[in-house]
């Protein structure tokens, strides 16, 4: 319990931070912010209609926080989500088209895994493109999402578009049969159930399976992996594919339970959001859940603070963004011995401390008594 307290407490505190830098923001927009700060927790978590919408965000986040957070544990820094995941959209779009309304259960299970597979392929990409000619991973799939929205909006556009959508293109709807549905009547719906199953079978492969073993050996050093004679190369193409795998399924899952057709809407930053959900999670598959939670809840807060105090929707990614560098930076602090720190404080160079004055007196020969 010590050890999980220690782990937390930089990201804990990183996240006050932020929320204290951004009340500064926000104060010269106008606004109070204490008024903002209240908002924004009364926004995510102050009824539970405001909790069905945090927790329908956080679906997606926890899915795409697992993209980066499994390659990072093979040693790769992978940010590309948001590409895996509108090709996991419009791969459960295109191929619910095949399926009749009466598909059922079991075509939802079908396009899901098409969604999966989909964001699989490109990532896995990534991975060979680092293995086999050497291109930095974090680069790669930066790029590769930026093609994948262009691939995603030509087809929306073109060969895959509706007629009937005039002014917002977009595939045509799912059958009825083949939407997720919301838990027990509410707006919640299964895709986060299938969110916390991924980071918990994630978290149990990574810890207890032995090539889940091997991939954190491959990531913990790479060198040693190979001199064992650990397949590295299978084990973070493996890595690449499940995380994609995971982000593609959160496509799939966003268009089969919000927005029933691949639009635009899909493109709403879910997969740069995972990318800090994942660094403040410190990579843990079951610190995503939590994490996923907080941040779908700031989401969620972004139009009160619209309708309230007249700030504007995206302001909340101004607060994510000041978090995501606070993280990063308090990763460099994580390893100080802050003891050995606040004795080096207390002795002043060239002075000692007179215990019967309670004053400091410079010394006169150093080792000598004042």
């Amino acid at each position: 319990m010590k050890q999980v307290a220690r782990e937390a407490a930089l990201p804990l505190a990183a996240i006050a931070a932020a929320l204290g830098l951004f009340g500064i923001f926000v104060a010269f927009a106008g606004a109070n912010p204490l008024d903002v700060w209240l908002i924004l927790f009364k926004g995510a978590f102050g009824d539970w209609y405001s909790w069905q919408n945090t927790l329908q965000r956080a679906a997606p986040l926890m899915l795409t926080a697992l993209c980066v957070a499994i390659p990072a544990r093979a040693g790769l820094v992978v940010i590309g989500g948001e590409g895996a995941l509108v090709l996991g959209g419009l791969a459960c779009a295109a191929l619910a088209q095949g399926f009749s309304s009466s598909a059922g259960f079991v075509g939802t299970v079908f396009v899901c895994i098409a969604g999966a597979v989909a964001g699989a392929a490109w990532i896995a990409l990534a991975g060979w493109l680092r293995q086999w000619r050497g291109v930095n991973e974090t680069i790669s799939s930066l790029l590769l999402a930026y093609v994948a929205i262009g691939l995603f909006k030509h087809i929306v556009e073109g060969p895959l578009r509706d007629p009937a959508s005039l002014n917002k293109p977009s595939t045509h709807a799912l059958a009825e049969s083949l939407r997720i549905g919301g838990i027990a009547g509410s707006d919640v719906h299964w895709g986060l159930v299938l969110g916390v199953l991924a980071c918990v079978v994630a978290a149990l492969w990574l810890r207890w399976t032995p090539s889940g073993f091997s991939v954190r050996v491959v990531g913990g050093n790479l060198r040693a992996a190979q001199l064992v004679g650990l397949p590295a190369t299978r084990l973070i193409l493996v890595a690449c594919a499940l995380g994609g795998a995971a982000a593609g399924l959160a496509g799939a899952v966003e268009v089969a339970a919000v927005h029933t057709s691949a639009n635009a809407s899909l493109i709403a930053g879910y997969g740069y959001a995972g990318i800090l959900v994942s660094f403040m999670a410190r990579h843990h598959p079951l610190a995503i859940i939590p994490v996923a939670i907080l941040f779908g809840g700031f989401g969620a807060a972004g139009s009160l603070l619209q309708r309230r105090l007249g700030l504007p929707d995206a302001s909340v990614v101004v607060l994510q963004g000041i978090a995501f560098v606070l993280i990063l930076a308090s990763e460099a602090l994580r390893d100080v011995e802050w003891r050995a720190v606040w004795k080096r404080l207390s002795v002043i160079p060239g002075l000692t401390r007179d215990p019967r004055s309670l004053t400091w007196t410079p010394d006169q020969v150093r080792g000598d008594s004042p």
